[in-house]
């Protein structure tokens, strides 16, 4: 019976909504509701590659449900024939000529639906493939030994499309071999079809536009005078600008060339813009004049960045994050990070909290220390060192964490790589509660977990878009590999260690950590019309601890909950598995070995600057190592896998500020696997004690 109840719901809100926008509809006007393409004749046909040629589209129901406000989409007679004349065109462009298209049109209550019916013309096969090229026995050398890439071919179809693509390419295959001033316009083509067989005699002329006309031998270009300017107000060691150009006086023009260097000018943080001008030289027929123009970014600055959350059991926390940052310490476009982070969570009316303070600095160089560079011809690869101190102190204990790391970064393509030969984090116990020692004495798990211990090992992360705007327009997807190791070397030379009473190697007197960890993230960001976009993640992690550990480090656990997880619950308040919440722990600190997420969220505008979301979270963490025997709640079982997993529901608000979107969530919990008996939470108990989270950030979640 609520399911029903939802659903009417859900149908009367669409009504209602359907019935406001059509009041606003003058009379003899109507809404478009459909607008529809179909194709007869050929059913192998994509309608897709006509249908962005409409000038009318109605929105989906979804984008005119959410887009609130919108003004309804009124029917266009006039709109309708251009769409038509669109069509039309481009079945021509695509290779079926003398196409036809006729509109119906059927209106009902102030809604109009419309077909565009169309019947493809004839289409013709290309036989006897030939070239006119110009005089010049360097060109036609030069051109021939391209043929091999030509992307026309006897026995396919003749189309427009085909013929600009080839041109297009062409043009760019003879401006890579110096001829600056070739472009897509240099080629024409001739197509007899006069026999009426069904076949187009195909001719590609070049440099030339009509038959019997002489064409100019195209000319091989140098580079001349190259140039690099930028303003006085920032300094650069010239060392470093002449290594980056890659534009030489004297040299083959090469389009590539000028595109490697724009690349790498525009890797540095120092710089916001990047202008290439070329311009022939007016003493000298076959030379290229080249300026490259540098627009300086904020050289220094300051990034705020903040996160909080409550619960319905009153418990808050805040994160937040200060960055100070200057673009170009060394005249090198180094650039320094200066972070100083913060945690506090607490309980109002109690003395139930726990503070945690952090500094970290780092150092980004556009080079490869170290190591030579000569294989990164395109791009600019990056070296990062880092340290930081952090201290926490929570109810439970106090402890110490340093930590350093020396890191390679580099890029090819829509992929990006990050590799770390080496992080070092040492993390030192100043004090634990005794009666919380007790507690987890017996359950080597977590009393591994919360011991002092040294981390010596490497990383590697890949990183793959299909956009790699900053802030992607349309539809994409991402995927995400990192894979740590850590101890391995070190335990090929343990044998003369000194060990503690567990029989685990020491360095300066502290166990080293033996694990590996991996972590996948995949997401896909649909647009759906409109401001409307759906945006989904999948993320599985799991790690490993051997050899010297019998348990992964504390701080290479997993958890859900927060702002960015399951947002029903706040951070490390989830799981592992069926597992209650552990009461040694004043504030929730649950973790696990394995982690499986998926979230979706549905996002629109509302006005102006304010968006909405509505988003669902399922997912948990789970142990799985061998030392977890005595939490077997918390275990991974294939058998009670589903059963175990975690789920919400919310609804949140976007604030966009163009530099910056603050995000307001708020998470319901649908099902609680620590519950006894039935795991769903009902309406009933969203807005009650311990029913729901709410979290504020910056920047989307996923």
């Amino acid at each position: 019976m609520k399911l029903i109840r939802v659903l009417t719901a859900a149908a009367t809100l669409i009504a209602v909504a359907s019935c406001s926008t059509s009041r606003q509809i003058p009379e003899g006007q109507f809404k478009l509701v459909k607008a529809e393409v179909i194709v007869e004749g050929d059913s192998d046909f994509e309608t897709a590659k006509i249908s962005p040629y409409l000038k009318q589209k109605p929105a989906s129901w979804i984008s005119r449900l959410l887009d609130f406000g919108a003004k309804p989409l009124i029917y266009s007679q006039d709109l309708a024939n251009a769409s038509a004349e669109n069509m039309v065109r481009q079945m021509e462009y695509l290779g079926y000529y003398n196409s036809s298209i006729r509109t119906e049109l059927s209106t009902e209550d102030k809604e109009a639906k419309v077909q565009y019916i169309i019947h493809p013309g004839r289409r013709y096969i290309i036989k006897d493939f030939c070239y006119e090229l110009p005089e010049g026995e360097e060109f036609r050398r030069i051109f021939m030994a391209d043929t091999a890439n030509v992307s026309i071919h006897n026995g396919e179809y003749l189309s427009v499309a085909a013929l600009e693509a080839e041109s297009i390419r062409a043009a760019a295959y003879l401006r890579e071999q110096g001829y600056y001033d070739i472009d897509k316009t240099a080629f024409s083509f001739l197509a007899d079809t006069l026999a009426g067989d069904g076949y187009a005699k195909l001719t590609m002329r070049v440099g030339q536009k009509e038959e019997g006309e002489t064409a100019r031998i195209p000319v091989r270009y140098k580079f001349g005078n190259v140039s690099i300017t930028y303003p006085k107000s920032i300094k650069f060691r010239q060392k470093v600008l002449k290594n980056l150009n890659t534009i030489k006086p004297g040299k083959p023009y090469s389009e590539s060339t000028i595109n490697t260097s724009y690349s790498r000018f525009s890797a540095l943080s120092a710089l916001s813009g990047v202008r290439i001008t070329l311009d022939r030289s007016t003493f000298d027929d076959g030379i290229v004049d080249c300026e490259i123009a540098l627009t300086p970014a904020k050289q220094r600055g300051v990034k705020l960045n903040i996160e909080g959350s409550s619960n319905s059991n009153g418990l808050i926390g805040i994160s937040p994050e200060i960055t100070y940052y200057s673009r170009n310490i060394f005249r090198g476009s180094e650039t320094l990070n200066l972070t100083f982070l913060g945690d506090w969570q607490f309980k109002p009316g109690t003395d139930i909290k726990s503070t945690e303070f952090g500094v970290s600095g780092g150092i980004t160089f556009p080079r490869f220390l170290l190591l030579p560079t000569s294989f990164f011809r395109n791009r600019v690869p990056t070296t990062q060192i880092k340290a930081s101190i952090n201290a926490q102190d929570r109810p439970e204990y106090k402890r110490d964490i340093f930590s350093t790391s020396y890191t390679y970064l580099w890029s090819g393509g829509r992929f990006y790589y990050q590799f770390m030969p080496l992080g070092i984090s040492m993390v030192k116990l100043h004090h634990i509660d005794e009666s919380f020692f007790e507690s987890i004495s017996t359950n080597p798990f977590l009393k591994n977990a919360y011991q002092s211990h040294l981390d010596i090992g490497s990383s590697f992360t890949v990183y793959y878009t299909t956009d790699a705007s900053v802030v992607p327009a349309g539809s994409y997807k991402y995927a995400r590999l990192k894979v740590d190791m850590s101890g391995n070397i070190l335990s090929l030379i343990d044998g003369s260690f000194k060990r503690n009473e567990d029989g685990a190697a020491l360095i300066w007197n502290t166990p080293y950590s033996q694990y590996i960890r991996g972590e996948l993230t995949l997401g896909s960001t649909w647009s759906l019309g409109g401001s409307v976009t759906l945006a989904t993640r999948l993320l599985a992690g799991a790690g490993y601890a051997y050899g010297n550990s019998s348990a992964l480090p504390f701080e290479k656990h997993f958890y859900s909950g927060g702002a960015n997880s399951l947002r029903g619950w706040q951070a490390r308040a989830v799981g592992p598995g069926y597992a209650k919440r552990n009461e040694n722990f004043v504030i929730p600190s649950q973790t696990g070995d394995l982690k499986l997420e998926a979230n979706a969220e549905l996002r629109f505008g509302i006005y102006s600057i304010l968006s909405g979301a509505i988003f669902t979270d399922v997912g948990n963490i789970w142990t799985i190592n061998s030392g977890s025997s005595e939490n077997p709640e918390g275990r991974f079982n294939m058998d009670n896998f589903p059963g175990s997993l975690a789920a919400d529901w919310g609804f949140g608000l976007r604030f966009n500020f163009s530099v910056l979107l603050l995000r307001l969530d708020m998470g319901l919990k649908l099902r609680d696997p620590s519950l006894d008996g039935s795991k769903w939470v009902g309406p009933k108990s969203w807005f009650k004690n311990n029913g729901n989270a709410i979290h504020l950030g910056v920047g989307y979640p996923f």
